[in-house]
């Protein structure tokens, strides 16, 4: 699995004219799986992503997490994470996952991150999905599991 994390100030997903997801602040969180991903790298990253400490403390460090803070996580999915534009001009997109591999990996990823207390939002897999946000940093970081 492979995830781009934003520290938001706000953030949301529309398909259609519909709101489908939202948060006040938090992490905006694109996720791309690839199709060798499973349980084992859900375990992983859900509590990395959860318990990473990239929000300011009292000092101005960053020291707390998007739990420590009851910030929210919104979740996108995004194949094209693993887009390859090495060759040609055209990505190739083998490097993703098949939708029906990924999406319940999707679905299972935002229930790890409920389960753990952290307030989760989500865009709708495989929808052409409009992304508002306001980014606070801004702070970016790209997480591959292992």
């Amino acid at each position: 699995m492979r995830a781009v994390i934003q520290r938001v100030r706000q953030a949301s997903v529309t398909v259609d004219g519909v709101v489908t997801g939202a948060i006040d602040g938090g992490l905006l969180v694109l996720l791309g799986v690839a199709p060798g991903d499973g349980p084992d790298q859900i375990a992983w990253l859900a509590p990395k992503v959860a318990q990473l400490r990239i929000f300011p403390d009292d000092a101005g460090r960053m020291d707390r997490s998007v739990a420590d803070t009851g910030g929210g996580v919104l979740v996108v999915s995004q194949f094209t994470l693993y887009g390859d534009c090495r060759k040609g001009r055209r990505p190739s997109f083998v490097g993703a996952a098949p939708p029906e591999v990924a999406e319940p990996l999707y679905v299972r990823f935002c229930e790890a991150l409920e389960a753990m207390g952290v307030p989760v939002g989500r865009g709708v897999f495989g929808a052409h999905m409009d992304v508002a946000l306001v980014n606070d940093g801004p702070v970016t970081l790209v997480l591959d599991t292992p």
